[in-house]
């Protein structure tokens, strides 16, 4: 066997393992509910990350809404970053634009590979603050501070990037299809 083909197969087994995690399997089924749940409640989905998971929380945010029936919104528009990074620093526009586009019955979803962000830690402390439930996906350091902020806190067991946040994006999107499936086996 070639050396890229023994490493694509590794590779695969990696996020194999990682995808089946028992607890998280558990979480994820958590998600789920509370995602029908805070639907029903008419409440929306709020999804913030950075880089990668900021373009992970928006294609989540279009699936859920337009297949899912679910509102979700994101704060990936250029001018909203750069205006409230502006006037209330980059280590705070995540919290601020959750402060101003919450709702009471909304429920926050934070997505961070390290859980180190500061951003994102500072969102999920104002979600606290504002008595909106916490979602965390994370990796990295079992320790990191993100972990330890939200009600459910999905975490990868890998320090690699793409690994962290493909596996989130992997349960994200199960969640997406679990709701769908629901939806129109009931129907």
């Amino acid at each position: 066997m070639n050396s890229l083909k023994k490493y694509l197969i590794d590779y695969l087994k990696t996020y194999n393992t990682l995808i089946h995690d028992t607890a998280s399997i558990d979480d994820i089924v958590g998600v789920t509910s509370l995602f029908q749940e805070t639907s029903k409640n008419g409440g929306k989905i709020i999804l913030a990350g950075n880089g990668g998971s900021a373009a992970m929380a928006s294609h989540v945010a279009v699936d859920i809404t337009k297949n899912a029936g679910i509102r979700a919104v994101t704060f990936n528009e250029y001018d909203l970053i750069t205006t409230l990074a502006n006037d209330y620093g980059y280590e705070n526009w995540i919290s601020k634009a959750i402060e101003l586009y919450h709702d009471p019955k909304d429920i926050v979803v934070l997505i961070s590979a390290s859980g180190q962000s500061q951003n994102v830690i500072n969102a999920a402390i104002k979600s606290k603050e504002l008595g909106l439930p916490i979602i965390t996906f994370s990796g990295f350091s079992l320790e990191n501070p993100l972990r330890k902020l939200g009600d459910i806190n999905l975490w990868v067991d890998s320090k690699v990037y793409n690994i962290v946040e493909m596996t989130h994006h992997i349960w994200l999107l199960a969640v997406v299809d679990m709701i769908i499936d629901k939806n129109t086996s009931t129907k």
